[in-house]
């Protein structure tokens, strides 16, 4: 009866023991999940703040071309036209297209 009694705890300790060393690798692997997964978050923050940041300064552009545009009827410079555009009080071109007035021509 005690070798029986004997051998039912040794399998016992044995499978025990068995379910320490699985449980315990078990928690490693979990760990090193856990790890990488902040890992990821922490890169994933720092791109949307650097997104965040790029977008606020392009629609900060984009606002003062369309102010500009709408509000003070400025258009973006292309090749043919001159450094300085003369205009009415209506806001119509007034002078050659292209046309750099030198100084004495222009009105105070």
């Amino acid at each position: 009866m005690t070798l029986r009694l004997n051998i039912v705890l040794a399998v016992l300790v044995v499978l025990s023991a068995v379910w320490l060393v699985r449980s315990s690798y078990e928690s490693r692997r979990l760990f090193v999940e856990l790890e990488k997964a902040k890992a990821q978050a922490h890169e994933l923050q720092v791109d949307h703040e650097r997104l965040e940041v790029e977008r606020r300064s392009q629609s900060a552009t984009l606002r003062v071309e369309k102010l500009a545009r709408e509000k003070l009827r400025m258009a973006p410079r292309t090749d043919s036209e001159g450094a300085t555009r003369t205009v009415d009080e209506a806001g119509a071109p007034v002078g050659v297209q292209g046309h750099v007035p030198a100084a004495s021509e222009v009105q105070p």
